[in-house]
């Protein structure tokens, strides 16, 4: 069976990378971005620091802070705005996954028109987004090098998964540097998403040796680092590990896809507007409880790579190690215990799993559920 491989044309990784970054802008020719970020980025400097090593090198740049933590279809149309009415010509996409995500949205209809709704589901859309350089911030959601937009539809209160080739970056930039310092609660919830991302890509029906071995590297840094750079976020060793680690992650899931963590994840997500990190390290044993059915093996390998000796167990017993170890990362760098702390309530779980079972992501999972299934996974995990 063939396969495709997805991954920026160029990806630069290390302290200090923003100025090759920079550098690399000029060389394209570019002549006027539009910045994509937070207001939070915004008011501590970071998108001025780019702004200012854009004006050394003769490029323009207008600044949208306005994505929200689960960027809208709102958020995709006002910087498309700013977009057209000052002529730029490229885009910059400077945090973690939202803005990473709106700054998709943005470029894919610039250049393929409609609205960010006409391509939700896979490939639907006929030529590549205005050019993106994609710089980040997290190390966790990968959205700085993969294929994958999320974008939340107000209206029907559901996170729109976005599968297209065209949303690939340009230029994926993962400096550690602006990692340091970041809020631990903000590390511990992208640093599982990373590994889930992993977890779910080397259980998915769609893995490939190429993604089985980026997917198990990462979850063997994930698992030495992340609590360090939880506990430290001045840990420059940590941050530079842990976005290899999620840079990893990315190319798994983007060529492996994902599975119902993240399909069940973007309902809460867009039905309460929580943390997409923090939905998918709670769902995560409860999925692969339900995996282990059909991929005890898999399963084990994630525990071996999780640190665990599995030399005498079984699959089964493998599997379940799997799930402690999980468990014991995430409570470690400090991730509720459940959904209900979350303020997930089970009346909502009939409109929860109906949408869930309609994402994308779910069709690579191991094993297909029925609606009942799926809700006893949202029970589980509260």
């Amino acid at each position: 069976m063939s396969s495709a491989f997805f991954i920026p044309t160029v990806n630069l990784m290390g302290a200090d990378c923003l100025t090759e970054a920079a550098d690399a802008i000029r060389a394209h020719g570019f002549k006027k971005a539009l910045i994509v970020t937070d207001r939070i980025l915004n008011d501590i400097g970071m998108v001025k620091q780019v702004a200012d090593l854009l004006v050394e090198r003769d490029v323009a740049s207008v600044v949208f802070d306005g994505t929200q933590p689960n960027p809208t279809i709102g958020n995709v149309e006002a910087g498309l705005a700013l977009l057209k009415d000052n002529g730029c010509d490229f885009v910059i996409s400077l945090g973690g996954g939202s803005p990473h995500d709106c700054a998709k949205g943005i470029a894919l209809v610039a250049s393929n028109g409609g609205e960010i709704a006409d391509y939700e589901g896979v490939d639907r859309s006929a030529k590549p987004q205005l050019p993106l350089v994609a710089i980040n911030t997290t190390a966790g959601t990968a959205s700085e090098m993969t294929r994958f937009c999320i974008i939340t539809d107000e209206a029907r209160h559901i996170k729109m998964a976005i599968v297209d080739k065209n949303t690939t970056p340009l230029m994926s930039v993962n400096d550690p540097k602006l990692m340091l310092a970041k809020p631990a609660s903000l590390t511990a919830a992208t640093g599982m998403d990373a590994l889930t991302h992993a977890i779910e890509a080397y259980v998915s029906t769609a893995a490939t040796p190429i993604t089985d071995a980026v997917a198990i590297k990462a979850i063997e840094l994930i698992q030495a680092h992340l609590r360090t750079a939880v506990k430290d976020g001045q840990n420059l060793e940590a941050r530079e590990q842990m976005a290899y680690a999620q840079f990893m992650a990315g190319m798994a899931f983007n060529n492996a896809s994902l599975g119902y963590v993240h399909a069940m994840a973007h309902q809460l997500g867009g039905f309460y507007d929580l943390p997409h990190g923090v939905c998918n390290a709670v769902l995560l044993p409860h999925v692969q409880r339900y995996n282990a059915q059909v991929c005890p093996e898999r399963l084990r390998d994630v525990a071996k790579a999780m640190g665990v000796d599995v030399t005498d167990m079984t699959p089964e017993q493998g599997a379940e190690a799997a799930l402690v170890a999980i468990q014991a990362l995430s409570q470690d760098v400090g991730i509720p215990a459940g959904l209900e702390a979350l303020g997930v309530k089970a009346d909502d779980f009939p409109v929860l799993t109906e949408n869930a079972l309609k994402d994308a992501c779910g069709l690579t999972n191991p094993k297909q559920a029925t609606h009942e299934e799926i809700t006893e996974i949202f029970a589980a995990a509260m």
